[in-house]
């Protein structure tokens, strides 16, 4: 899978990455958002952030007072520490934005990040999740990808409707529930979703 450049990554209190692509964007990212808990594991290995943002109750006490200068604490529970992150992208004009370590550790919470891709396009960002295994794209209407033949590819409706396909092995519908749009294939060098609403497309690496 071809590296994008992105104005900034946010490194989520996930799994850290381990795979060769999410982590060359995270070492090549221009500006490092890490969600507090993400911050110990990201300095623990010899980097500094450019900012640290969530509650703070995942970010140790020695972390906190070291960085403190760059910790923007945001107390409200009526969102995550990565939807807190990518607000304050936003506000600091960066909308290309990869978010890397949302998966694992807790399936709660990986569900609920993935489905928080939707609401961040909503919200004006141009944004992509990378895990070890793929990437997960919220998209907006008809959109075209860049692919291998037999890449393996699924598509999550959100609220699309006239759902239509090329380059994928199994034509598309306007599907109703979250799995029937999963486990296709491609038979082209790229394949296109055509719609009208908001989807969720997840390409695998292999």
């Amino acid at each position: 899978m071809k590296q994008e450049s992105f104005d900034a990554v946010i490194l989520a209190n996930g799994e850290y990455p381990t795979a060769y692509l999410p982590l060359k964007i995270l070492a090549d990212a221009p500006f490092v958002a890490c969600c507090d808990g993400a911050a110990d594991n990201y300095i623990s290995k010899s980097h500094i952030p450019d900012i640290i943002i969530g509650d703070g109750d995942s970010l140790s006490d020695e972390h906190r007072n070291r960085y403190n200068q760059i910790f923007v604490c945001i107390s409200e529970q009526e969102t995550n520490d990565l939807t807190k992150a990518v607000s304050r992208l936003l506000e600091l004009g960066k909308h290309r934005i990869a978010i890397l370590g949302a998966t694992g550790k807790r399936e709660d919470h990986t569900i609920g990040n993935i489905c928080l891709l939707i609401e961040y396009l909503r919200m004006g960002a141009d944004i992509v999740m990378y895990t070890d295994y793929g990437i997960f794209i919220p998209c907006r209407n008809t959109r075209t990808f860049k692919c291998r033949i037999g890449q393996q590819v699924s598509i999550f409706n959100i609220s699309a409707r006239n759902l239509k396909s090329t380059g994928l092995k199994y034509p598309i519908y306007d599907f109703n529930a979250l799995w029937q749009g999963c486990l296709n294939s491609t038979d082209s060098n790229e394949f296109t979703i055509e719609a009208e609403g908001d989807y969720i497309v997840y390409i695998n690496n292999e």
